[in-house]
């Protein structure tokens, strides 16, 4: 991170259609998404709200590209932390293109399919045991495409009564 300067997105929403797993020639994981944000804005002088859809172009790599290809499909809602990359090339008549990207660190399952059940998570960039809103559930940690080792981790408890339950 440059001195002075934030780049990160966090985002809840739907994903529109299956991710695109592919892996690279050196056999890094590639996951590739288009999630949906919705909004209300007002439409005028009446009041009358409106919905908008916003739609995100996401990637990630190594071990949560794997984890997408696992356990996203469309309509899953998931929570998906990372940064802003704006890449620029020249289409075949040398008009400059651009496209903006999602470049995810931690995805979070906040539910299965539209009914909002279930719960996992695939952490990125970072170091020991991270809890987030899916606690102590599937977490994966992925470095991104500069390719450190990753570490899957599964949930410590299969039985016993939820943590609400508990006498204290």
């Amino acid at each position: 991170m440059s001195k002075g300067t934030i780049n990160k997105v966090i985002l809840i929403g739907r994903l529109g259609a299956d991710p695109d797993i592919r892996y690279s020639p050196n056999g890094v994981a590639v996951a590739k998404f288009n999630l949906a944000t919705n909004d209300f804005v007002s439409s005028g002088a009446d009041g009358n709200r409106e919905e908008k859809t916003e739609w995100h172009r996401i990637v990630t790599f190594n071990k949560t590209a794997e984890f997408c290809g696992n356990y996203l499909a469309k309509g899953r809602l998931v929570f998906v932390e990372g940064s802003i990359r704006t890449n620029q090339w020249e289409d075949p008549q040398g008009q400059k293109r651009y496209t903006t990207e999602i470049i995810a660190r931690e995805i979070q399952l906040l539910g299965s399919g539209a009914d909002g059940q279930g719960q996992g998570q695939s952490q990125g960039q970072g170091q020991g045991q991270q809890q987030g809103p899916a606690g102590d559930r599937n977490q994966m940690r992925n470095p991104g495409p500069a390719g450190r080792s990753a570490v899957e981790e599964l949930p410590a408890r299969t039985g016993g009564p939820p943590d609400d339950d508990i006498p204290f």
